[in-house]
């Protein structure tokens, strides 16, 4: 595991023991938690970015489909 070092202001870096210590856990668990949780919401919030970008040109295709099936519709001899 590599070592990194960070500054914290001093109110981070009271609420982190307060909270590290209600857990049971240390403060460099704690951080190690919290910037894993950090990761996998980033990860979600990318994961919905690409859905949306695809869903949309999904429906931009559909709305091609469908006016030509319109034209069809319309016109019994095409």
């Amino acid at each position: 595991m590599s070592t990194i070092t960070i500054r914290l202001s001093e109110q981070v870096l009271n609420t982190i023991k307060m909270r590290a210590h209600n857990l049971h856990i240390s403060r460099g668990e704690y951080i190690r938690n919290a910037i894993e949780e950090m990761n996998k919401t980033l990860c979600k919030k990318e994961k919905i970015s690409r859905l949306a970008r695809a869903s949309q040109l999904v429906r931009q295709n559909s709305m091609i489909i469908n006016s030509e099936f319109a034209e069809i519709e319309d016109d019994p001899e095409a």
